[in-house]
């Protein structure tokens, strides 16, 4: 009860903040489509251009790059990306080129960010829920948050049941009661409904963290769960090409740059007919003894995303990536972090993590509300809860949690900071109570 408490009071605004950002970037896909509409789409009808004529045409727009990888229109209506390696960008960023298929005329070109290509007004909104704009130490509060809140929401789960397993308000809202109570009735309520997509959340926003996130890493590698990737060398020296970072900044031979693009309509065809289907983007050798990638992309209700290296001298594959083979872990991930997203399940993904996000924000009022109407009378929660558990329980939950702490950095390092101070005012506490008995 003390440790939700504490949690709860100083924990809750990284929480807050998270919830409020998070709602706006789940919705960010759906307004993406809408702002950007004259980029994303066109008017055109009729029979396409080749890939290489609208990439051709791409490059006469912004001859002085080079181009890395192009996403071909996926529908009538869409335009096809052409993005370019701009070295005036920062990590992950690329200049792309938006060009109608039909006429082969650029709509436009902008900034687009990471595997998803998000545009600027997603990139913002990303950015602004990952670290507040404020770079690597504004991460801490998104580490924060995600670290303490399956902590909090399960703890608050335990809390409810206890109180409520036999009174018939489990999962219903007392709206006979009034004041701290009815507060607390819709704090417990709305958390216990939210408590499953609280602990997803968290998990999977673990997964993007700094030093949580490389803990994890080190364990799905040790264990075989990672990504899977294709390799691109024709030669057969593995070099992975698939990702953010593959080519980034490399120079390429222009004469094996400018044959290949003219190959790009062959090497898709190859794709298609080895089982590549749906969106993809195909990206581009940076040197003559590299294959074309092509990548399925993350697309709402499409639930893989495999890939395959063509080499454009010959039409063959020289590598593949299958998603079925994959790892049930690194599947898992994958639909995870769409899901966390808005992305895997399209428009009501993003509705239900945006109604996910209000109920959050609603509990953390809630528990606000509930501390401040206990004032100036409220006390804190009674302590010694640990003392009457057995031996084995109390040496059992100190392992556990070290384990956790060590795993979980910033949960580890907040929780210790929690318990002394926990101590210092259960010892300030005593000696006021012997200085008055005194």
């Amino acid at each position: 009860m003390r440790l939700h408490f504490y949690a709860g009071i100083l924990i809750a605004p990284f929480i807050l903040i998270a919830a409020l950002s998070g709602g706006l970037y789940a919705l960010a896909p759906t307004a993406e489509n809408i702002l950007y509409s004259d980029l994303l789409h066109t008017d055109s009808t009729g029979p396409t251009t080749s890939v290489a004529e609208q990439v051709d045409a791409a490059t006469q727009i912004r001859p002085d790059l080079t181009v890395h990888a192009v996403r071909p229109a996926a529908a009538p209506g869409d335009t096809t990306r052409v993005m370019f390696t701009d070295p005036s960008l920062g990590e992950s960023e690329r200049r792309a080129v938006f060009i109608d298929p039909v006429t082969a005329e650029s709509v436009g070109e902008s900034v687009v960010y990471g595997s998803s290509g998000a545009l600027p007004m997603r990139t913002w909104i990303s950015g602004f829920h990952r670290h507040l704009h404020l770079g690597e130490p504004g991460r801490i509060y998104s580490e924060l948050a995600a670290s303490w809140m399956w902590i909090v929401a399960l703890g608050g789960v335990v809390l409810w049941v206890r109180r409520y397993r036999r009174g018939g308000r489990l999962l219903t809202v007392d709206r006979s009661v009034t004041g701290r109570a009815r507060t607390r009735n819709w704090h417990g309520g709305v958390g216990i409904w939210i408590a499953v997509g609280l602990v997803f959340l968290s998990a999977t926003g673990l997964t993007w963290s700094k030093y949580a996130g490389e803990n994890i890493s080190e364990l799905r590698t040790s264990l075989s769960w990672t990504t899977p990737t294709v390799s691109s060398s024709i030669s057969g020296n593995a070099a992975p090409a698939s990702g953010d970072h593959s080519g980034h900044n490399m120079p390429a031979e222009e004469s094996a740059l400018d044959a290949g693009i003219g190959r790009l309509d062959a090497v898709l065809g190859t794709a298609r007919a080895a089982g590549i289907d749906g969106a993809v983007e195909v990206t581009v050798p940076a040197a003559a003894d590299r294959a074309f990638v092509v990548s399925q992309t993350r697309q709402p209700w499409v639930f893989s995303t495999s890939s395959v290296a063509v080499d454009a001298n010959t039409d063959t594959i020289v590598d593949t990536n299958w998603f079925s083979d994959w790892p049930l872990a690194a599947k898992l991930a994958t639909w995870g972090i769409a899901l966390h997203m808005g992305i895997l399940f399209g428009l009501a993904n993003q509705i239900a993590l945006a109604l996910l996000a209000v109920a959050l924000v609603t509990v953390i009022v809630r528990g606000y509300l509930m501390w401040w109407q206990r004032r100036p009378k409220g006390h804190l929660p009674s302590r010694g809860a640990m003392r009457r558990l057995p031996a084995w329980q109390i040496a059992s939950l100190a392992a556990g949690t070290t384990v956790v702490g060590w795993f979980v950095p910033l949960l580890g390092i907040s929780l210790v900071a929690f318990l002394l101070a926990d101590a210092l005012i259960g010892l300030r506490h005593r000696t006021r109570t012997l200085e008055t008995s005194s």
